[in-house]
């Protein structure tokens, strides 16, 4: 059993040269439609975070796989159909040219998708943390009164 890579250059080298060279064009593809993006190894295939993951791409025998996750693929429905998996999902043979256009526009889209959530749950925390005008009536309620001697 191969031995889980622990980044993205030492999983793109366990695979033949010219596969490596379609990955790193991959790579550079999300890169450059995502340049905040960090780089981590996910389910033991290369990612992409961006408040959160952005997109998994992997090897295999016939085909690069793209894994938009979680969503990103409906709004490329019609484009991604020649391209087959399951849903997320896309699978580039390596006998056809690769779609890096697409992996560009993908990946741009789910960055933005990425930012809105990260700004909608930013959003979300302030609102929830800020004190309204009835929480500090219901708070001055609350203290209670100088404790009553006992008779």
């Amino acid at each position: 059993m191969k031995k889980a890579a622990a980044n993205i250059d030492e999983y793109i080298a366990g695979f033949p040269s010219d596969v490596q060279k379609l990955l790193q064009k991959v790579r550079k593809t999300i890169k450059k439609a995502a340049p905040g993006a960090e780089e981590a190894i996910s389910y033991a295939i290369p990612t992409f975070r961006l408040n959160g993951n952005l997109v998994h791409f992997a090897a295999y025998q016939n085909h690069i796989g793209l894994y938009p996750a979680p969503r990103g693929v409906a709004e490329f429905e019609v484009e991604m159909a020649r391209y087959g998996g399951g849903k997320g999902t896309a699978r580039f043979p390596l006998d056809e040219p690769i779609p890096y256009e697409l992996i560009a526009r993908i990946t741009t889209f789910r960055a933005g998708k990425n930012m809105e959530s990260a700004a909608s749950k930013s959003t979300k925390r302030r609102a929830a943390k800020k004190p309204t005008r009835s929480t500090k009536k219901q708070g001055a309620k609350k203290r209670s009164a100088p404790a009553k001697k006992k008779r």
